[in-house]
């Protein structure tokens, strides 16, 4: 059970009653007929063997107003496709496979390559890229929402309610972002959201003081989901990074092209629990060390476009300002945790941020020492506009390796 308070730029829909998917399934059924739908579905092929993936198969077998489901397939060899192909076969939907790793897809990469508009690095972002392509192509659906693959605790309400607010015919949104609490019955999970985003953002506006950016990242609850939902028009124009900065890359994009009262997030779950990345506080290409760090640098990207000059004294301020923010946050959690009965580690907690601090002067160094690096993907309607065979080509690839 959710409470009702509006206190952000944005729209915030909540959980307030427990309402039976099946109702707004219906719904969205109705819906459908003038506004279609697609899920994709960015995926290694080993989360097809955990303990999350069968799982959310079986949950969106029995999602009945999907127009098309899109797989995108990482790391996969010919053999692992093929059994790919068999296990994505049970679902009744318009299921495309897009095998990143097969010569067909890596052809199209290889041209776009040449033409200065492929991604430029491995990973999720390149994954969610050519999916998007893909529906782009395809020409079906109005609205589009996408998913992580490791939810342990996956319900089919999460898409519903992400796509819900975009294809009701009384709403204007375009861009729909997930948000949920990430608890156990153990423990706080969330430590980048909880001890590194939020205090960082509070740290920053402290010192800046109001900019209208600072204030739209504060407003999303879990600004860090990897569940969001947009029409196909955002799809189109929006530009993506290929680095770990994915999540708050898509939000600087949303805000750069839309108003605010065409953005809202939703409660998608009360209980969210996924694949833990670790610390690695002795590699900073590593884990959350590396997610921060491409977090930070995406944040004093859009900030630099504000018309905020940066230097290492200001990035030393940051370190400072944030150090001493996230340990009171630290403070706020404890008492959190005890009065729900949940487990506490406070030196995890301060180690964490210890790894974060470095993160912010890492980040710091790189935008200074490259400022001009231009991590996001070209948008596909500039793609499309260099080649614009692209889209045929990759619907052929995708049937022929089918």
């Amino acid at each position: 059970m959710s409470d009702f308070l509006q206190n952000g730029v944005i729209t915030t829909l909540h959980r307030l009653r427990d309402q039976p998917v099946e109702q707004l399934e219906s719904e969205l059924v109705a819906f459908s007929g003038r506004r279609p739908m697609a899920l994709i579905l960015p995926c290694l092929y080993s989360e097809l063997e955990g303990p999350a993936m069968p799982h959310i198969v079986d949950e969106l077998a029995k999602v009945p107003y999907l127009e098309q489901i899109v797989v995108g397939l990482d790391r996969a060899s010919p053999a692992e496709f093929d059994k790919a192909r068999k296990f994505f076969s049970r679902l009744p939907q318009d299921v495309s496979i897009l095998w990143n790793d097969g010569p067909r897809l890596q052809a199209i990469d290889r041209q776009l390559s040449e033409a200065g508009l492929a991604p430029r690095q491995l990973g999720k972002g390149r994954n969610v890229w050519y999916c998007m392509g893909h529906v782009l192509a395809c020409d079906r659906v109005a609205a589009v929402a996408l998913h992580d693959c490791d939810i342990l605790t996956y319900k089919r309400e999460i898409p519903a309610r992400l796509l819900y607010p975009l294809v009701h015919p009384r709403f204007n949104y375009t861009f729909c972002k997930g948000y949920y609490a990430r608890v156990t019955e153990e423990k706080l999970n969330g430590r980048v959201t909880r001890l590194f985003y939020t205090p960082m953002v509070k740290a920053l506006t402290r010192i800046i003081g109001h900019v209208d950016y600072l204030e739209f990242l504060a407003s999303f609850r879990y600004a860090l989901s990897g569940e969001f939902a947009m029409q196909t028009e955002v799809v189109r124009e929006i530009r993506i990074p290929s680095d770990w900065g994915l999540e708050v890359g898509v939000l600087s994009e949303v805000y750069r092209n839309y108003s605010n009262k065409r953005i809202c997030q939703v409660d998608i779950a009360d209980h969210y629990d996924h694949k833990h990345q670790p610390l690695s506080a002795g590699d900073p290409d590593l884990g959350l060390s590396r997610m921060s760090r491409d977090i930070a640098k995406s944040i004093y990207r859009k900030l630099a476009t504000q018309g905020i000059t940066f230097s290492n004294e200001f990035f030393r301020t940051i370190k400072a300002t944030y150090f001493r923010t996230a340990l009171d946050y630290v403070e706020h959690y404890a008492a959190e945790a005890a009065i729900n009965g949940l487990s506490f580690d406070r030196h995890a907690e301060e180690e964490a941020i210890e790894v974060f601090v470095q993160s912010i002067i890492d980040a710091g160094q790189d935008f200074l020492a490259n400022p001009l690096e231009a991590p996001f993907i070209p948008n596909w309607n500039r793609v499309v506009s260099a080649l614009p065979e692209v889209g045929g080509a990759l619907i052929d690839a995708v049937r022929a390796d089918a």
